[in-house]
C-alpha cells in the first residue's frame, strides 16, 4: 500500500506539473491529530485517536473573483490506537466472545493507509486570506481489527473546516476535521470509527 500510495502521487504530481502554469495548483504536507474522546463525540464504549500525515494536492476547478472551486486529492498515512472501554459491546452472543473482549481491551496501535478524493469551496475575504469547507471520501487499508471495524478494505470520510493564509506562493492552512470509517457492511464487524481532528500545513504553487 505505502508503494501504491507513492505511485499515485508521482503520477499526479507529473500531471500537475504540465497544467500548473494555467492553473494556481498547489502541492503540500499537512499533519494532524484526531480523536473520538472528545467533544463532540466522545462515544464511553471506546477509546480511538490518531495523528496523520498527508500530502494534499489542490487543483482548482473554477476561477471567480471570491468563491471557487477546488479538486482535493490526499493520500494520507493514519497511526492510530484504539481500545475497547465496554467490554459489554461484544455480546455473549458473539463466538468466542470472551477471548474478543479480552484482545480488545488491550490498548493497541496500527497504522491506516488513504487516498481520500474531494472538493473544496474556498471563499476570499481578503488577497491573501480565504476560508473553505471541503468534503472528501477514498479507499483506506488498515492493518488490524477492533471490535468496530474489520481490518482490511474500507473507507475515510472527511468534513473539513479551514482557513488559509497566502505568502506569494506559498499557502498556510489550518482547519477542524470530522472522520468516519466504515466499510459499507462489506465485512462484519462494520460500526466503524470517528475522529475530530486539527491540522495544520503548508502547500507551494506548482
Amino acid at each position: 500500500m505505502k508503494k501504491s500510495i507513492f505511485s499515485f502521487f508521482l503520477f499526479n504530481l507529473t500531471i500537475l506539473t504540465l497544467f500548473s502554469q494555467e492553473r494556481k495548483v498547489y502541492l503540500g504536507v499537512n499533519y494532524g491529530r484526531a480523536t473520538q474522546n472528545s467533544f463532540p463525540l466522545n462515544d464511553p464504549d471506546y477509546s480511538y485517536d490518531n495523528q496523520y500525515l498527508k500530502v494534499q494536492i489542490s487543483y482548482p476547478l473554477t476561477f471567480k473573483e471570491n468563491s471557487n472551486f477546488e479538486l482535493l486529492i490526499e493520500p494520507s498515512v493514519y497511526f492510530a490506537n484504539h481500545q475497547l472501554l465496554n467490554e459489554q459491546f461484544v455480546l455473549p452472543t458473539t463466538e468466542n466472545y470472551l477471548e474478543l473482549r479480552e484482545k480488545f481491551t488491550k490498548r493497541k496501535a496500527f497504522e491506516e493507509y488513504v487516498l481520500n478524493i474531494g472538493i473544496l469551496i474556498r471563499y476570499d475575504f481578503l488577497s491573501n486570506f480565504s476560508s473553505y469547507i471541503l468534503g472528501s471520501i477514498g479507499p483506506m487499508i488498515s492493518n488490524e481489527d477492533t471490535e468496530r471495524l474489520r481490518k482490511g478494505f474500507a473507507f475515510s470520510d472527511v468534513l473539513g473546516l479551514g482557513f488559509s493564509w497566502r505568502q506569494q506562493k506559498i499557502r498556510f492552512d489550518f482547519r477542524f476535521t470530522l472522520r468516519h470509517n466504515s466499510n459499507l457492511d462489506f465485512a462484519f464487524p462494520n460500526k466503524g470509527h470517528n475522529s475530530f481532528g486539527i491540522e495544520s500545513g503548508i502547500s507551494f504553487q506548482l
